[in-house]
């Protein structure tokens, strides 16, 4: 969740462009830095780490001028390091960009072959890069960004200086948010109203495909067909500007169409650049030499302790112990005597949790913390932290922290397996190699959200909705459950498959919505047979699967939702994207206030 700011302005910007980026740090501080048009061409300060290693490099340096651009990153693709950080030039061009170039190994060696010179390993520089091709075929500025987008695939919010001497911004989006500021005498452009508000709250959003002109009065926007239209222009209330939605009518729907960004920026921080192998830090001798592993959590982060269970008695053979940490603590639980506690916590601060975690710090155990909350009080406390790179998430039902932490642990279970020697180095990396395509799977997934608003009717008229699933997607079907009784205030309850007929099924009438998690695997076939056996007692059947599963359960349901295929590990994580829009659409459908479920808070730090 890269940071962006950009001005034009008859004053000078350097300053106002790290103002701007400070209010934007929480996306990202992998590294920082500028570019501003001056006169003699396009300069740049970068920095690796935080805002104020740019600032430093600015007292040094300064530099000043009238148009520039700004970025706060959080890496993806690429090493945290100053070769890295934004603004990318090539020629006359400059951009600082948020999102994944999907394309990007295809376009750079295109551009190579033209005899383009890359300098960086992010996917953000062939943006650059593009846009001077365009220009040395003789198109004009605006045409040459404009030109350049017609070959990006992925999501991505860019704004760009082109020239060497120029008082213009250009900016698109597509699938990140993008925000333009009215000033007096100077305009603006950010990822959201925060980043802009020490200088207007006069802004307007860029919808979906949009892109932007920006001088130092006007602004013309063309949409993605091209055309030239007209957005509103609004005033941002102070809790818009403090907490922006953007775009998104709700934080709920923001982030889980946040989640493409969140595991491409999980998965780099766990990915050996050198070796293509889990780098799991100082964690990796905890995981290694460990007898048994506890897991211990609440709610979501529960379910996703017990998706990784499979994963790691799977692939590393060990045993491992799932805990609900509000029952962990108020008993005394036979601990191995060299043993590792894995605490998930999408805070950090969660009380039960915390209060576990201690417990076992008293009894010598080894612990790690797996969180977004890197200054939290259990990263503090364990011996190890592996952070979930989700981005804040306002929403009170987790979504990409939920399947953010789905890819610590799947990278967790291989680089573990490997470690133990149950896992060859290249069986590690033929798990991670599929692992890398959650971004773009996640993209594709996010393609079914009109399927699951058409669906959400039946499950907002329905008076109980079972979810089932077998093997590892029965947590799955655990966490749909909880997902929809969060943010919709129905019953819903979540099953092992081949549970129902040990007593659920008694609860089928006719008309009761099932929803299938089951992707084809091994127990595909058994899985059938439990939809079989609700369907003959009237259930109305909603499958999630791939497409050798939609084939499968052709003829036996009542709605199937086809995920692309899913290799590896992937599939848990990519399954849970249909289950938070069938939540998502349901909780529209009914009026309920999903980002602000009633009872419930983000972060539970009290018993």
């Amino acid at each position: 969740m890269c940071g962006i700011v950009g001005i034009v302005s008859n004053q000078p910007v350097s300053n106002r462009l790290v103002e701007g980026l400070t209010r934007l740090e929480y996306r990202g501080y992998d590294s920082a830095g500028i570019a501003v048009v001056n006169g003699q061409g396009i300069v740049r300060r970068r920095s690796p780490g935080k805002i104020i290693n740019l600032q430093h490099v600015l007292d040094d340096a300064p530099i000043e001028g009238t148009c520039g651009i700004a970025h706060t990153r959080w890496a993806t693709h690429g090493k945290p390091n100053m070769e890295n950080a934004h603004p990318h030039q090539a020629g006359n061009v400059a951009i600082v960009h948020n999102g994944i170039i999907e394309n990007f190994k295809i376009l750079r060696e295109e551009l190579a072959r033209e005899g383009h010179v890359f300098a960086t390993q992010t996917d953000s520089e062939v943006i650059a890069h593009l846009i001077q091709h365009h220009l040395d075929k003789g198109m004009d500025e605006e045409s040459a960004f404009l030109a350049c987008f017609e070959r990006l695939e992925g999501a991505y919010a860019v704004a760009a200086l082109v020239g060497k001497d120029n008082q213009t911004l250009y900016a698109a989006r597509h699938g990140s948010p993008l925000v333009v500021g009215f000033g007096t005498g100077e305009m603006f452009v950010g990822s959201d109203a925060f980043a802009l508000a020490p200088f207007t709250k006069r802004v307007l959003y860029l919808e979906e495909g949009d892109s932007a002109v920006v001088k130092i009065d006007d602004v013309c926007v063309r949409d993605k067909s091209g055309q030239v239209v007209t957005r509103e222009i609004l005033t941002a209330s102070i809790s818009a500007v403090m907490a922006e939605k953007g775009n998104y009518r709700h934080f709920m729907e923001k982030e889980i169409h946040e989640q493409p960004e969140a595991l491409a920026r999980t998965m780099a921080a766990y990915m050996d650049q050198e070796t293509d192998l889990p780098s799991l830090g100082n964690a990796a001798p905890l995981l290694k030499n460990a007898d048994r592993l506890v897991a211990i959590a609440c709610g979501t982060a529960y379910l996703a302790a017990s998706v990784g269970k499979y994963w790691f008695e799977g692939l590393a053979g060990v045993h491992v112990e799932t805990d609900i940490a509000s029952e962990f603590r108020y008993r005394t639980p036979a601990l191995p005597q060299n043993g590792t506690a894995l605490f998930i916590s999408q805070s950090g601060e969660t009380a039960d949790t915390l209060a576990a975690m201690r417990y076992c710090n008293r009894a010598n155990l080894g612990t790690i913390g797996v969180l977004n909350a890197p200054e939290s009080s259990i990263a503090r406390e364990t011996n190890a932290v592996m952070r979930t790179l989700a981005g804040p998430e306002i929403g009170v039902a987790s979504t990409k922290a939920f399947t953010a932490q789905l890819a610590v642990l799947a990278m967790s279970a291989i680089g573990t397996a490997q470690l133990r020697g149950h896992m060859s180095e290249d069986e590690a990396r033929t798990h991670v190699k599929a692992l890398e395509q959650l971004p773009e799977l996640a993209q594709k997934a996010l393609t079914v959200k009109d399927q699951c608003e058409a669906i959400a009717p039946i499950l907002a008229g329905a008076k109980q909705t079972f979810f089932i699933g077998r093997g590892v997607y029965y947590p799955l079907a655990l966490e749909g459950a909880l997902k929809l009784k969060e943010v919709t205030y129905l019953p819903a309850e979540g099953y092992a498959a081949g549970e129902l007929k040990h007593g659920p099924i008694a609860l089928i009438e006719d008309g009761t919505p099932v929803v299938v998690i089951a992707p084809s695997d091994k127990l595909l076939e058994k899985t059938i047979s439990s939809v079989e056996e609700v369907a003959a007692r009237g259930a109305k059947i909603i499958a999630i699967t791939d497409e050798a599963g939609a084939e499968q359960f052709k003829d036996r349901t009542e709605h199937i939702i086809v995920l692309p295929d899913m290799p590896g590990l992937c599939g848990p994580i990519i399954s849970a994207i249909p289950l938070q829009l069938l939540a998502y659409y349901t909780a529209h459908k009914l009026g309920t206030n999903m980002d602000q479920p009633r009872n419930l808070a983000k972060s539970v730090t009290v018993e």
